[in-house]
């Protein structure tokens, strides 16, 4: 139980810092959440829980094809904001989008032998 409340913590830590480091200094903060802490964290977790090299190499893979449609996102939504959207039309505009990127690559990596 107390392995699952340390998990949770280390996590929100870890969001809550970017958000409050975003406050003083975007560039910081864009930094600290463009690095792969969720997957490094979940690399971590697994190998504690004793999941294996294969699923973790697994994972990574897979983590690495699924970042790519999520890329237009932060694209879409910096670009909407800039052009006078206002901040929820623009993200929800920004979050279908990379989910219809999402939907065009899932078949393309079962096509390939993926399981995503």
């Amino acid at each position: 139980m107390y392995y699952y409340l340390i998990k949770l913590v280390v996590s929100a830590v870890l969001i809550v810092a970017v958000s409050e480091i975003a406050k003083r200094n975007s560039g910081v903060a864009a930094l600290l959440a463009s690095l792969p802490l969720t997957s490094l964290l979940a690399f971590v977790w697994m190998q504690q829980e004793a999941a294996g090299s294969e699923k973790i190499a697994a994972l990574s893979l897979q983590i690495f094809w699924l970042v790519l449609p999520s890329l237009p996102l932060f694209l879409l939504l910096a670009y909407l904001l800039r052009h006078g959207w206002s901040f929820w039309p623009a993200l929800a505009c920004a979050c279908t989008a990379a989910a219809s990127c999402y939907l065009l690559m899932l078949p393309l990596l079962r096509k390939f032998g993926m399981d995503a």
